[in-house]
């Protein structure tokens, strides 16, 4: 899966190590991110990470979205961690722009690759690139892209959740 997925993604080396990012509120409040972790295709939970956003106001997917890639790979930077060889963001153009924003404040934009996936119709977009990628549908490298998209949407609901029951 792992050369399949650097054959499609036109990658230059495989991506073992990839981190997959989703925003979400309840009806514009609460707004939480969560960034799930997958390593050699699976899971890797111990490394999942919940964000409560911080320095937003109201229902802004692109600055939520910029403000946890900041702060996740800052804190990956200042601790001189293993950085992912793949991000994955939930969501189209803005919301891809908005972390490559993220990652040109720390000089990482050309370190890691990064894509969008916007869910309607399944296209993968580049940076700098307005013609988005699709994949077949059935195809394993997608399917492993909406696996972990739909892992990050999952486990950004359950902070919702949790969320709620402290109120």
């Amino acid at each position: 899966i792992m050369a399949q997925m650097k054959h499609d993604l036109r990658m230059p080396c495989e991506p073992r190590h990839i981190e997959c990012f989703d925003n979400s509120n309840i009806q514009g409040s609460i707004p939480v991110a969560s960034c799930i972790v997958f390593k050699n295709c699976k899971p890797s939970k111990k490394d999942y990470r919940h964000f409560n956003i911080k320095t937003v106001e109201g229902p802004d997917d692109y600055a939520s979205m910029e403000e946890v890639v900041f702060r996740r790979y800052k804190r990956m930077v200042e601790e001189k961690s293993v950085l992912p060889s793949l991000i994955i963001i939930d969501g189209g153009k803005g919301q891809l722009s908005s972390s490559i924003k993220a990652l040109k404040k720390l000089n990482l934009e050309n370190t890691i690759a990064i894509l969008g996936i916007a869910k309607r119709l399944e296209e993968i977009f580049y940076p700098n690139d307005p013609v988005p990628l699709y994949l077949n549908k059935k195809s394993e490298t997608l399917k492993v892209i909406q696996q972990m998209r739909n892992e990050a949407h999952r486990f950004a609901i359950t902070l919702h959740r949790l969320s709620l029951i402290h109120i």
